[in-house]
């Protein structure tokens, strides 16, 4: 698809591109999904410059998502935008979805470790005539250097606990997937229903293996326990599709996992760690979020934002 510009005020301007066109540090802008014909960039410009974007994928019935099978999507800030700029930009995205006979966006925009310029997006979002269709609730463990403590303090602790008890974890690059089926099959035994879009996965492994990370506990050589970290941005490091094995009691199981993605995230230097989020069908899962505050220093809500647009 051919890129176009439009001019707007204080010579900022929004160009237009196919998604796979434009890299980006978070890589997840780059999947094409399912049941939408296109994905494509929104970005904001001042003399040549990128100075924010958002991806939007773009269904044949007129919606326009940001970004469907993603922990999020949004806007990106790459350079501090004043109220008024942001503002522009938000209301000529509109302006231009409105003009591709767009009638539904969706958008969640990343929680503000990921976006610093969370609180204002979110304040121009609801000003722009967006309305709350759900909010989450993530953990984070913030920090370069803390994280290093924490993973220094626990460690010792932990293994020789692990140790005790026959148990054992790591982490590594992935070579095989066979660990999806198990996390699959773990989770049904307890009820739980995890969709997994498998082909996915390995898609997003395969394209960006150093951004992947399998982490396995194992009881007398065989594992018991798994979960992924992912860098779904240079900077960041989040605790992905945790699993045990429901026949064979872990004690101490998930600090043990969850002590190794420190380790990780030290190895990996990252800023901060991303837990998820802590939710039950019905309200908020406490227990889950008891257990993840011992490795957790601040807590955000990642939004979703719905606006209906009239095109008569």
């Amino acid at each position: 698809m051919e890129s176009f510009k439009r001019e707007i005020i204080d010579s900022h301007q929004l160009r237009v591109v196919s998604a796979s066109k434009e890299r980006k540090d978070y890589f997840l802008c780059h999947f094409q999904s399912e049941f939408f014909q296109e994905q494509l960039d929104f970005i904001w410009e001042k003399n040549h410059k990128s100075k924010g974007s958002i991806t939007f994928a773009i269904s044949k019935k007129g919606e326009a998502i940001s970004l469907p099978q993603s922990p999020f999507g949004g806007f990106w800030i790459y350079e501090g935008l004043s109220s008024a700029s942001l503002e522009a930009f938000i209301l000529s995205v509109i302006g231009e979805l409105k003009y591709r006979g767009i009638h539904t966006i969706s958008l969640t925009q990343a929680p503000k470790p990921y976006e610093e310029q969370f609180d204002l997006i979110n304040y121009l979002l609801f000003k722009s005539g967006f309305e709350q269709q759900k909010v989450l609730s993530h953990q984070f463990f913030i920090g370069k250097k803390k994280i290093k403590k924490h993973a220094q303090k626990e460690s010792a602790k932990l293994n020789s606990k692990g140790s005790n008890l026959g148990l054992k974890v790591s982490h590594s690059s992935i070579s095989n997937f066979g660990f999806l089926k198990e996390i699959r099959s773990w989770n049904a035994q307890k009820g739980y229903e995890v969709i997994i879009d498998e082909n996915r996965i390995v898609q997003q492994v395969s394209e960006y293996p150093d951004r992947y990370f399998l982490i396995t506990v194992s009881k007398n050589g065989d594992p018991v326990g798994y979960s992924l970290g992912v860098k779904l941005t240079s900077d960041s490091l989040y605790y992905f599709l945790s699993a045990t094995n429901p026949k064979i009691p872990l004690k101490n199981g998930g600090e043990l996992i969850l002590n190794e993605l420190f380790q990780l995230a030290v190895e990996q230097k990252v800023n901060f760690i991303d837990l998820g989020s802590s939710d039950l069908e019905d309200g908020a899962n406490h227990s889950l979020m008891f257990f993840k505050s011992r490795f957790s220093n601040d807590i955000c809500n990642k939004i979703t934002w719905v606006k209906k647009i009239n095109n008569g």
